[in-house]
């Protein structure tokens, strides 16, 4: 471990609070003549108090420093005398410390920021714009009918359709897993108007692969449940390249 890292370790522990008291005075004495030192110490103290703002604060149990007094009572006692230890024990001792701190730290760091991660919100998926354009042969588009996959709602537009007297228009879906009699899905209103969430029974793919169809009805829709007038067809299409695969 370096000079630097073993300062940069020394800095996290006195921010953390870990460091022995007699290297804590002496940190703390530095700071003062020192600019880089107290740099540092400003830096760990912003990096660990940003990690804890997503982390509820947790108040210690009673029992707590109890346990901490007795643990401290268990450790054998400390040489009397610095040179009843050799140097090179010492420093390992140091540098051990070192790793088990650096370890710890990291460790906290991970967890507090899965805590933070397991908090945040899901990001919301894109929307998958598809859309249909019903018209006669080569002619323009009487209505353009756009779909949104992920939430299943619609928006129908007049092109060139006119409102016809006595008439309503009503919007149908033929389907593989429905059989080959097409199924309404609404009655247009005054103004080609039609319930945005018509197709929130529907699964995707089954919308993504059906043929849809506008007919002119007698006025509030069809008696008979099926198409009776002229329809024109349309096919769902992507509206960009990276939605995924079109129809086959």
């Amino acid at each position: 471990m370096s000079e630097r890292d073993d300062l940069d370790m020394m800095v996290a522990e006195f921010v953390l609070g870990t460091l022995p008291e007699e290297e804590r005075d002496a940190l703390q004495a530095r700071r003062a003549r020192e600019p880089e030192l107290e740099a540092l110490i400003q830096q760990w103290e912003a990096r660990l108090a940003g990690m804890l703002d997503g982390v509820e604060p947790v108040e210690p149990g009673p029992e707590l420093f109890a346990r901490i007094q007795r643990t401290i009572e268990q450790q054998p006692s400390a040489p009397k005398s610095p040179s009843a230890v050799p140097d090179n024990v010492i420093s390992l001792r140091k540098q051990l410390t070192r790793w088990r701190w650096s370890t710890a730290i990291a460790s906290a760091a991970a967890l507090v920021l899965v805590a933070v991660l397991a908090t945040q919100p899901e990001p919301e998926p894109q929307a998958q714009s598809f859309v249909a354009a019903f018209q006669h042969n080569d002619e323009q588009p009487a209505f353009l009918l756009t779909v949104d996959l992920n939430s299943r709602q619609l928006n129908i537009q007049p092109v060139t359709a006119e409102p016809q007297p006595d008439k309503s228009y009503q919007l149908w879906m033929v389907a593989e897993e429905y059989g080959p009699n097409p199924r309404s899905v609404g009655v247009m209103g005054e103004n080609f108007t039609l319930d945005q969430a018509a197709l929130r029974d529907y699964d995707p793919e089954t919308l993504r692969g059906a043929t849809f169809g506008i007919s002119l009805e007698p006025k509030g829709g069809s008696p008979t449940g099926q198409p009776t007038g002229p329809a024109i067809h349309g096919f769902l299409y992507p509206t960009s390249a990276d939605q995924g695969k079109g129809r086959n």
